[in-house]
């Protein structure tokens, strides 16, 4: 018989495991900061006493994100993954939760449209190492404290729900990278990169529309620092200038993955990089 409780800290090695076999590459500290943000919204799957799966939530107001959902092999096509889903569907809507996201590999897609998603935007996971680079653009400044609370304003209006649990956890921990690109003392963009010893991850990236040279500055910004770090982030298809001068930067394109809702989300037009898979 199949069960979900909520995943506690004994459950790591587990989680850790079960995800290596996708080569994710998550981490104990990758569970362990996304059970910070939500602790209530990460699971594990059972058959029987068994641990057989796993999935993880975050709940941003009236919307929230489905991430890192695996069932072991020999359970697929038996209900299991179905059973885990609707379970982290009904946490988040007990959070009050309207708007459901999630990134979905494509070979999944007609999985979660069963489950009432459909499909929105393909984005492409790139990995490199950033070139040697002098680059530096006036306009791009550090966000210090005081102009972090402007920076989630920003990123509230045009994702349609506040993230600020999630922001402020990236920008305050040590060693991770925050930068805002200001014009005539507007914002136009920002952009986070994620430290982890030698490994980084870009994301979120917000910038307004037909503002590319702000997302172009900040991103080079951002791997002018990570030069000798191996770099990943997820980039809408929708960018195609972005993905270009990604790839002749050295930059390759690992897979692709489809966006999903189960309702329209208020997203404003702009130029985006996910936050995380995990985490919209």
């Amino acid at each position: 018989m199949f069960s979900v409780r909520q995943m506690c800290e004994e459950d790591i090695e587990f989680a850790v495991q079960i995800t290596d076999t996708m080569n994710w590459n998550l981490t104990e500290w990758d569970f362990k900061f996304m059970m910070s943000l939500e602790p209530e919204g990460c699971f594990i799957l059972l058959h029987d006493s068994r641990k057989i799966g796993i999935a993880t939530t975050i709940s941003f107001g009236k919307v929230g994100w489905i991430g890192s959902v695996i069932v072991d092999e020999s359970h697929r096509g038996k209900g299991a993954g179905s059973m885990l889903v609707k379970h982290a569907m009904g946490y988040l809507k007990s959070r009050g939760v309207e708007t459901i996201g999630l990134y979905s590999y494509k070979e999944n897609v007609e999985f979660y449209m069963r489950l009432g998603f459909k499909r929105e935007t393909e984005f492409t996971v790139l990995k490199g190492e950033p070139l040697p680079s002098q680059f530096q653009e006036k306009s791009v400044k550090v966000t210090e404290k005081g102009e972090l609370q402007k920076v989630i304003a920003f990123d509230t209006f045009h994702f349609g729900a506040s993230r600020r649990k999630l922001l402020e956890k990236i920008a305050n921990m040590r060693g991770n990278l925050c930068y805002h690109y200001i014009e005539e003392r507007e914002i136009l963009g920002y952009a986070m990169a994620k430290v982890y010893n030698h490994y980084a991850e870009i994301g979120p990236l917000v910038c307004l529309e037909g503002h590319l040279e702000a997302a172009e500055a900040l991103l080079k910004t951002l791997l002018n620092k990570l030069r000798g770090f191996e770099v990943s982030m997820v980039v809408s298809g929708k960018e195609e200038k972005l993905l270009k001068m990604l790839l002749e930067t050295g930059f390759s394109a690992e897979f692709n993955v489809v966006r999903m809702f189960s309702k329209p989300l208020a997203f404003k037009d702009c130029i985006y990089i996910a936050e995380s898979l995990e985490r919209g």
